[in-house]
């Protein structure tokens, strides 16, 4: 009989396997309930009215979100997007007991809002701890010395959310329309994309908690050594609140190292990769990273034209023109990827030319249609 060890391992490789095989699934499913919560007049009414979002302008703001490899990628993105619907945005992080400064973004100096003690023991801060859901309030409902140090909105009028990670607040998430009122504060875009990171935050957790098999990369070569650090999966591991005697981690840590060319190696992908690693020269953990990254977003784009023109996507594969039908999406999206990755080491292989085939296409170009450039 097995002994113990080996029981732990088979349990270990097996739920690693279902979680890889599912993986691409739940990111979708993620990206279905998140846009189920969108009211039903967002398209005519309160998306068109948002400083010109669209839904589609949030499925690629969704997107952003899902790029992120990392916790810092993916707040960091989370904050951008909502800066896309308000006039000042900010993170505060809750450790220890604290309440604390991140990131901001539209403020005077948005470095100032770094590390900023936020009083949550009142009002609207309060009331979302303890709640556990968004709630907007107006000025008064806000920790004064905020107010005084950055200035109220011009409509006094204040959104704040709680970023849950296992059912707890893992920080706070401010937006207001700006000092003089020229952004709709969006309500419901912030939240769905608050929502959305948390989603993604828990099922990239879960994903880096799971063992990994070694190998399944034939052609690249193996990761080196990774120390093992307690806090690597920290977006806020540096960030110590100066007024917290002492902090503990918002988010449980994992020291699990991740290969250095996981999904830079694929077979809708040019070989020009693993050429350059045969003929002696092999991919820095960097440049493997940016490829890594490249890819990812790639089918994150992808996904998202699947996602929303699901009627367009099955009658162009029917009728093999796929590119005329969903050309305005392709090359919208073409040029968001080509923004982010058109200068990096990732532009010798266009990863989003090879999703398009491989996953809109289903590996048959011929499905494109004549239009399409090869």
């Amino acid at each position: 009989m097995a002994d113990r060890s080996e029981l732990e391992h088979i349990v270990e490789r097996t739920v690693s396997q279902v979680l890889q095989g599912h993986f691409s699934q739940m990111r979708e499913e993620i990206v279905r309930r998140v846009l189920d919560e969108l009211p039903h007049d967002l398209g005519s009414g309160v998306a068109a009215e948002s400083n010109g979002a669209t839904p589609s302008d949030l499925l690629r703001e969704v997107a952003t979100v899902h790029a992120g490899t990392t916790q810092k990628e993916i707040l960091r993105a989370l904050l951008d997007g909502v800066s896309h619907h308000s006039g000042r945005t900010a993170l505060f992080v809750i450790k220890g007991g604290s309440c604390s400064g991140w990131q901001g973004r539209g403020f005077e100096d948005n470095d100032s809002v770094k590390e900023f003690p936020l009083n949550t023991t009142r009002g609207l801060p309060e009331r979302v701890l303890q709640e556990r859901t968004a709630f907007t309030g107006q000025t008064i409902d806000m920790d004064p010395r905020f107010v005084d140090q950055f200035g109220g909105p011009a409509d006094e009028q204040i959104l704040m959310l709680p970023l849950l990670l296992k059912d707890k607040v893992a920080a706070l998430v401010y937006a207001d329309n700006g000092l003089d009122g020229s952004h709709r504060l969006d309500s419901a875009s912030i939240e769905l994309l608050v929502v959305a990171t948390s989603a993604w935050l828990e099922l990239t957790s879960a994903r880096k908690q799971a063992p990994r098999e070694t190998g399944g990369y034939a052609d690249a070569p193996p990761a080196p050594p990774v120390q093992a650090v307690s806090n690597f999966n920290d977006p806020f591991a540096g960030h110590a609140p100066r007024h917290a005697a002492a902090a503990a981690p918002a988010f449980e840590h994992h020291a699990v190292p991740e290969p250095a060319h996981a999904e830079v190696v694929s077979a809708a992908a040019p070989s020009a990769a693993v050429a350059r690693a045969d003929a002696g020269a092999p991919m820095s953990e960097e440049d493997a990273d940016t490829h890594r990254k490249a890819q990812r977003f790639a089918r994150l784009l992808v996904d998202e034209i699947k996602l929303y023109n699901q009627a367009k996507v099955a009658e162009g594969r029917k009728n093999k023109d796929l590119y005329d039908r969903l050309k305005e999406d392709i090359d919208k999206s073409r040029s968001t990827y080509k923004k982010r990755y058109g200068n990096t080491v990732a532009a010798g292989i266009d990863y989003f030319q090879a999703e398009l085939v491989r996953s809109l296409a289903e590996d048959d170009i011929s499905i494109m249609g004549a239009n399409f450039r090869r």
